[in-house]
């Protein structure tokens, strides 16, 4: 379950990424939902394994995108 939250992690620093290009702010509304999603799954995978770092990976790569998506939208007007 580690290996999944960092792959969901990654994934989620990718759409993140790609959502900072000019015209494409509109995709945080779909990646930080993602991205929670994937924070919960990764904190799961954190408290359940023997293994930490996979888990601790993902957990990082998914609050890394929801603040910087949340901080895109909120610059961008989305959320008032």
């Amino acid at each position: 379950m580690g290996v999944l939250s960092l792959a969901w992690g990654i994934l989620a620093v990718l759409g993140m990424l790609v959502a900072f290009f000019p015209c494409l702010g509109a995709l945080n509304w779909i990646n930080v939902p993602f991205s929670g999603l994937g924070l919960i799954v990764s904190i799961v995978a954190l408290a359940g394994s023997r293994s930490k770092g996979a888990a601790l990976g993902g957990v990082i790569c998914c609050s890394v995108a929801v603040f910087f998506g949340l901080f895109r939208l909120f610059l961008g007007g989305g959320i008032l």
